[in-house]
């Protein structure tokens, strides 16, 4: 059968390409897959196996056209009048539009983090970033994280932008605006989506700096979602 191999970031790198095929005997699962694409180089400790853009085990099996992405670490039901506003975008995100949208009458806060792109990392002259992302599977992830938020910091609204591409110094990278009828909420909503998407939405930044490119350390993935590949291969 057939297996279309998806990687980003890092991961890219080491495969060689962003898209690979691979025939696997039918009944195979993805350890026996990642055996299978580590039998030259070692996949990297920490990475993430998505299929079909749902993270998975090492031990599902995979079935003819299945979509499997290798992820580096990455740097529940909505209420009913829930407000959720998820994008990727490609273009300058606008803060001050996506905020006056955001606004209702019933609201007495909304708490807004703005990510935006630094001169400098660890005293390296940053020049421009670039963003990349398993774009079907972020707004997945964006979406169920949002959706997450309102039930559990009982929030009226959530608005994550986040941009991919090519980003200069001071230009906003993610934008979250949460709408609450209590500041508390909001404030603990706003940080925990942060967190939340920085661990576990499948985007990527490569920082190119005055004396070198680099592709950013990300956080590690939570437990139940990280793969060990070389013990995942050793089980194959």
């Amino acid at each position: 059968m057939r297996i279309r191999v998806l990687s980003f970031g890092v991961l890219k790198d080491w495969l060689g390409a962003q898209e690979a095929t691979v025939e696997l005997p039918e009944g195979a699962t993805v350890a026996e897959l990642l055996a299978r694409l580590s039998a030259a180089k070692p996949l990297p400790r920490g990475i993430a196996v998505s299929v079909n853009a749902e993270f998975v085990a090492v031990t599902q099996g995979l079935s003819e056209g299945d979509e499997v992405g290798l992820l580096p670490p990455v740097s529940g039901g909505c209420s009913g009048d829930a407000e959720i506003v998820i994008a990727l975008t490609r273009e300058p995100i606008d803060a001050e539009e996506l905020v006056a949208a955001a606004k209702r009458g019933e609201d007495g806060a909304v708490v807004v983090f703005d990510g935006i792109v630094r001169n400098n990392t660890r005293g390296r002259q940053t020049l421009y970033l670039d963003y990349e992302a398993y774009e079907k599977m972020a707004a997945k992830q964006m979406d169920q994280l949002a959706r997450e938020a309102v039930d559990r910091f009982s929030v009226r609204g959530v608005s994550m932008v986040h941009r991919l591409g090519r980003l200069g110094v001071g230009e906003t990278s993610v934008l979250i605006v949460v709408a609450s009828a209590h500041r508390g909420a909001a404030f603990e909503a706003c940080r925990w989506l942060i967190d939340s998407l920085k661990k576990t939405v499948p985007i990527w930044k490569k920082e190119t700096f005055a004396d070198g490119t680099v592709w950013a350390a990300g956080e590690a993935f939570p437990a139940g979602v990280a793969v060990d590949a070389a013990e995942a291969v050793d089980e194959a």
